[in-house]
């Protein structure tokens, strides 16, 4: 089921406008922080790519320079690795954080390792206070699922649950914004999901998105922008 698109988008934005919200320019850059699934963010279907082509469409000349910073593979100490070359030199208005998929689903997986809880925080906490220290705004998303069956069934629901409560505890503590990517998916997978399938509703394999989840994200970045009005 389609729950976004570009007529849907565009009439969004049309409608933000006119109400006559504060509009990034050309002198602003957007970046996008995260793994792979960030990463996959600039194909066509790709969330970042709904983004970018929504803000084009719609401020023309004035639209925000987008950079995708997103790794395969990488979680929050990768981040903290390479935040000064990937985020900080490039000196974003607006930073994007999307992680923590993989500081869980690494602990089930062979030869890899996932992240304690309390290095998964402090390390977060560390690079959204460094982000805003250099002047961004940050908009911090929590994980979204590793499985879609309902939700207590899949392998590691209890522990992305714990992580994705670190994530909103850095927000609040931090001052940023918060957009609960996992609470969306969870509601969106009981009313949509009614086989109990592990994948294909948000996802291609339990974790990286699908086209119907591009667009779920997609649309909850671009709802979060224009409830802080940045454009």
């Amino acid at each position: 089921m389609k729950i976004l698109n570009y007529i849907f988008l565009f009439a969004f934005f049309a409608a933000s406008y006119q109400a006559g919200s504060q509009m990034l320019s050309e002198s602003n850059t957007i970046i996008f922080f995260g793994d792979s699934i960030t990463e996959l963010g600039d194909r066509p279907e790709g969330f970042i790519t709904l983004i970018r082509d929504t803000l084009v469409t719609k401020l023309g000349v004035n639209a925000p320079r987008i950079i995708n910073a997103g790794i395969s593979g990488n979680k929050v100490t990768d981040l903290q690795a390479r935040l000064v070359r990937d985020v900080i030199q490039k000196k974003p208005t607006v930073a994007v954080i999307y992680i923590g998929i993989n500081d869980v689903w690494h602990y089930a997986l062979p030869n890899l390792k996932g992240t304690p809880k309390d290095v998964y925080e402090s390390e977060l906490k560390n690079i959204v206070t460094k982000i805003k220290v250099a002047g961004a705004k940050v908009f911090l998303c929590t994980p979204t699922v590793i499985g879609e069956k309902r939700h207590g069934t899949n392998p590691q629901d209890t522990m992305l649950d714990e992580y994705a409560a670190l994530s909103v505890r850095v927000a609040y503590e931090t001052n940023s914004m918060l957009i609960d990517l996992h609470s969306v998916f969870l509601n969106y997978l009981r009313n949509y999901n009614p086989d109990n399938l592990s994948e294909g509703i948000l996802t291609v394999d339990g974790v990286h998105l699908n086209t119907t989840g591009n667009e779920l994200v997609a649309s909850e970045i671009l709802k979060a922008f224009h409830n802080e009005k940045i454009f």
